[in-house]
């Protein structure tokens, strides 16, 4: 990378969702000069629909570009019902999430393309798999060697390329317990349909609000929501399993057979049969196995390296909360790189980063696990229980949602400033 005018030069490795709204935020700043390198061919996103909660939405609106959104094709959800979708209770209402504590659900591929769309061309690399880091110990910068032989040297480092990313190996060494990904026990399958279609399967009420569903069932979990400017109806099936994975291994084909044995349990279900015909117009119906970071990460820097995202704290999708932790990463980590003007100042402004997202985040990991099990009915002293169900769910969302972004960047700089001031 050029460093033209003493601009600091930033590389962002990874072109999903996280890479994507990295650098979307740091363009606006004239002293960085930034560029995002993607392993793949093109930037694309994989999977339908994401949540952004109302947390990520205040991230946006701090980070200024929250109408992505609406240009994604965002549909509000007014309130998330949860029903007990099996068994004895099966239809009885559990709650209603309240729609000051709802977000919007957008189309992943939609995301990026308005996340990109203002981004130079000259910034976005394709075909760039990173084979090596080396950090320059005098202060010379971060050099990213790719598999095409190819070099860039860098002031900064910044690791959104996912799950199985090159960086976070570097950052926690790669022989870390806590670098792989393990399967965290639960499996899901997903497919898109048009809203008509929905309909005529799963009945007018469920469609008479902009409302997500979610039903709770022995050993699973059923939800569908609405995108695409209310165009497109996402189904989902979860299974909770003791089933072992391989590490490898990503996904299973689905058919009939294996949807009905996975739900087999299901009984009394006035959802579990009108979902699996649903599910079943996908053609390349898959399961997909489900990974988090389980064992506690103990850092997201080294030097003038961090990682973000996924590559940070990947977590299951019980409280959908993946992409919104991403977005608070690039709230903080773009207001702290606002403030950095030396290539000295970026360990202090990463040490910063760290402390303040990183309890959060892996908070939210654990946490979104634990709902899972007790969505799925896998928690013994909650099993299918409505009052148990209730007690054990109701509040679950509230330390994620109940945070004020404003204050949170205003704590992030006076950390800095403290530091900044004590390196001096």
């Amino acid at each position: 990378m050029e460093n033209s005018s003493n601009k600091l030069r930033i590389a962002i490795v990874g072109g999903g969702l996280a890479g994507a709204t990295l650098i979307r935020a740091l363009q606006k700043h004239p002293h960085l000069s930034v560029s995002i390198f993607e392993s793949a061919p093109t930037f694309s996103e994989r999977g339908a629909a994401v949540g952004i909660a109302t947390n990520a939405l205040s991230a946006l609106q701090e980070l200024e570009f929250v109408d992505v959104m609406e240009a994604a094709g965002a549909v509000q959800m007014n309130s998330t019902r949860a029903i007990i979708g099996s068994g004895p209770h099966a239809g009885t209402v559990l709650f209603d999430l309240a729609s000051e504590m709802q977000g919007q659900v957008v189309h992943r591929a939609e995301l990026l393309k308005a996340l990109l769309k203002p981004v130079s061309g000259k910034a976005m690399q394709t075909s760039k798999k990173v084979t090596r880091i080396t950090e320059d110990a005098d202060g010379g910068g971060v050099t990213l060697e790719f598999t095409d032989g190819t070099q860039v040297t860098a002031d900064a480092v910044i690791g959104a390329d996912g799950i199985h990313g090159f960086v976070r190996g570097y950052v926690l060494g790669n022989e870390h317990p806590a670098v792989k990904a393990q399967f965290a026990g639960f499996w899901d399958c997903r497919t898109l349909v048009p809203i008509q279609t929905a309909r005529e399967a799963l009945g007018e009420e469920y469609f008479e609000e902009q409302r997500q569903y979610a039903w709770s069932g022995d050993g699973g979990f059923i939800m569908h929501d609405v995108l695409d400017r209310g165009e497109t109806v996402q189904c989902v099936a979860s299974v909770m399993t003791d089933e072992a994975w391989d590490e490898n291994e990503w996904r299973r084909d689905l058919d009939r057979a294996s949807l009905e044995k996975a739900l087999a349990s299901w009984t009394n279900s006035p959802i579990k049969q009108p979902m699996i015909e649903l599910l079943l117009k996908n053609p390349d119906l898959k399961a997909f196995a489900q990974y988090h970071h389980k064992e506690n990460t103990p850092t997201y820097t080294k030097g003038s390296v961090c990682i973000l995202g996924d590559a940070a704290h990947a977590m299951t999708p019980w409280q959908g909360s993946g992409a919104g932790q991403a977005i608070e990463d690039v709230l903080i980590l773009s207001t702290l790189l606002s403030h950095t003007t030396t290539p000295a100042q970026i360990p202090i402004a990463f040490t910063v980063y760290d402390e303040i997202r990183r309890p959060r985040s892996q908070k939210v990991v654990a946490s979104s696990a634990i709902t899972g099990r007790i969505f799925c009915g896998g928690e013994d002293s909650v099993g299918l229980d409505p009052d148990a169900l209730r007690g054990a769910l109701g509040t679950r969302w509230n330390f994620i949602y109940g945070i004020d972004m404003s204050k949170y960047k205003e704590e992030a700089v006076e950390l800095f400033e403290k530091l900044d001031r004590g390196s001096a």
